[in-house]
């Protein structure tokens, strides 16, 4: 181990407990993590990439000491010469936050839904710096989630009131709270947009250089490794398959998946700046419109004078009650307009991608347009009618020709049930279909969407299936209602570049197949550019720019999307 070594990992193994995954068929262990190596020193950013399940995220709370009871570890995980292992309680609390932080890719498991942002943060900084007053705790926390873009005016707001970007924010700022040495951080820009991954990624980046910080990056997202890391370890299948420095590894792949990995994460990238954007071929479509799609001009088959979703002045606002000290000093209300007049029409066939940073109301938007949430004023029309109107008896029945697909596909899958009853669901709540005629239309979509042998998924757990096979099973029970529309909700944003090209591939054949209408929300302008015909962007509740991709990306009218596209990492850069 080097002298200058901050962390060092050295020939690590790591097993779950054999009810989870530790035990092969054949009686052999089966290794998460397998045989891994590497040492980071003082201000080093490793980027460490690999399809999901492949060890990224065990190898991290290995690491941490974080692992579930009974798994089975070998090797050495050392800080500042000192084995990880050994640390005693006392010592490993300390040793997490002060000297090592990690920053988790789902936020909701860090932060308590009893307590508020401000609490998070004075109960990190009083468990670890008892000796600073309340008042200087506070400042200190102030300026830390200002750093991250959270204002001091949500202090006393709670995990729920935010986006899950903003959750992400927070919890990148308890973090940061206490100046640790090296951050492990877990795909910590999974749910935010362009815009805010680089602004914290340059505020981490910018730590690592003044403090001599580390930075461990996990992350399925090659291009922003490629921005922000000087060197990169592949991981597949539990082992690390190739590291180095980020240029070499980006422009000289020597191992098969990595050069797979980088094929996939360019194949979305590679849409030339001045290429018309494909659409999707239409039946309805005559030589005049296909000579439209080679322009690359809006299309007119799918402008029909008909909309098959319009939305008219639509407005979500939310008021924020303020404490009992704050009404005290008569204080108001504070008024959040998370959707603030939106005019949009979605046309029967085409993909409209909504982008926008966390927090600007794409997600509060697509719910009002499902009436999950009912909307403060205006009108959302589907299929010719006021969906703001409807009894929920009647909206219910509408909601057969409208489904979601979430960005988190665990979130909609329900661990009890098997992925045959999860299919199933819908069509047995809307009585659409027998016991047997279930199970056949549940197999037949089980092979649609690619998960085969059809019999053995149908049989087995959410809890068994990866992240891009949960996502296809969230897809199959989208569709087996057989809907009008799909509004997809982040879909791919946290699968890696192999899988992620796979299900947008999939999603493109079921287009065509279910004669499907898309509304996509992405804050990835590349898989945006990838999929989408025209593009919606939102900045602050409003729609600030709308057209057609190749329009957007290449004469970009609004500053915000001006902004929004000079903030997205790029490949082809290295």
């Amino acid at each position: 181990m080097p002298s200058d070594a901050l962390f060092s990992v050295e020939n690590l193994r790591v097993a779950y407990p054999a009810s989870s995954r530790g035990q092969k068929a054949d009686g052999g262990i089966d290794w998460a993590v397998d045989d891994v190596s590497f040492t980071l020193r003082p201000g080093d950013r490793m980027g460490l990439v690999g399809e999901s399940g492949c060890g990224k995220s065990t190898l991290g709370r290995a690491a941490m000491r974080l692992l579930p009871p009974n798994s089975q570890v070998e090797g050495r995980v050392t800080f500042r010469g000192q084995s990880v292992f050994d640390l005693s309680p006392g010592e490993l609390r300390r040793f997490r936050g002060e000297a090592v932080a990690l920053i988790f890719q789902d936020p909701m498991t860090r932060l308590d839904p009893l307590m508020t942002i401000g609490e998070h943060c004075l109960e990190t900084l009083q468990a670890h710096r008892p000796q600073l007053s309340r008042r200087d705790a506070k400042e200190r926390a102030i300026a830390t989630l200002e750093a991250v873009k959270i204002p001091a005016s949500r202090w006393s707001q709670y995990p729920h009131e935010f986006s899950g970007g903003m959750r992400q924010r927070v919890a990148i700022a308890l973090a940061l709270l206490l100046d640790p040495k090296l951050i492990v951080a877990d795909e910590p820009t999974t749910s935010l947009d362009v815009t805010v991954s680089a602004q914290i990624l340059q505020e981490l980046t910018r730590l690592c250089a003044e403090r001599e910080m580390a930075l461990l990056l996990i992350s399925h997202d090659l291009a922003m490794v490629g921005e922000y890391c000087d060197r990169i370890a592949v991981m597949y299948d539990g082992k690390m398959v190739e590291t180095g420095p980020t240029a070499t590894v980006l422009e000289k792949p020597q191992h098969p998946y990595t050069k797979a990995l980088l094929e996939s994460a360019l194949h979305i990238q590679a849409v030339p700046a001045d290429a018309p954007i494909p659409l999707p071929d239409l039946s309805s479509s005559d030589s005049a419109s296909d000579e439209a799609q080679r322009s690359g001009a809006i299309p007119d088959p799918w402008a029909n004078p008909e909309a098959l979703l319009r939305v008219e002045d639509l407005k979500q606002h939310y008021t924020l009650e303020q404490n009992f000290i704050a009404r005290f000093f008569n204080k108001e209300d504070q008024m959040i307009k998370a959707v603030d007049g939106i005019n949009l029409e979605l046309y029967p066939g085409e993909t409209l991608g909504l982008v926008g940073e966390s927090g600007c109301g794409k997600s509060t938007l697509s719910r009002t347009i499902l009436q999950l949430i009912r909307p403060t004023s205006g009108k959302v029309e589907f299929l010719g009618q006021d969906l703001t109107r409807l009894s929920k008896e009647a909206m219910r029945q509408q909601r057969r020709q409208m489904q979601m697909v979430f960005q988190d596909p665990r979130a909609c899958l329900n661990p009890l049930m098997t992925v045959g009853q999860s299919i199933g669901d819908p069509l047995v709540i809307h009585q659409l279909a027998n016991s047997a005629e279930v199970k056949q239309q549940v197999l037949y979509m089980l092979k649609r969407v690619g998960l085969t042998p059809a019999e053995e998924f149908y049989q087995r757990y959410p809890a068994d299936l990866s992240g891009g096979q949960q996502q296809r099973v969230a897809i199959a029970r989208a569709l087996i209602t057989r809907p009008k529309l799909l509004i997809c909700d982040e879909p791919v944003s946290m699968l890696d570049a192999t899988v992620q090209t796979q299900v947008l591939e999939l999603m493109r054949e079921l287009k065509q197949e279910f004669e499907l209408t898309y509304l996509f929300i992405t804050h990835d302008l590349w898989v945006a550019r990838f999929f989408c015909d025209r593009i919606a962007v939102m900045n602050g509740g409003k729609i600030v720019e709308i057209g057609s991709t190749k329009e957007i990306f290449n004469n970009p009218k609004h500053p915000y999307t001006q902004t929004l596209l000079r903030a997205a990492p790029l490949l082809a850069r290295h």
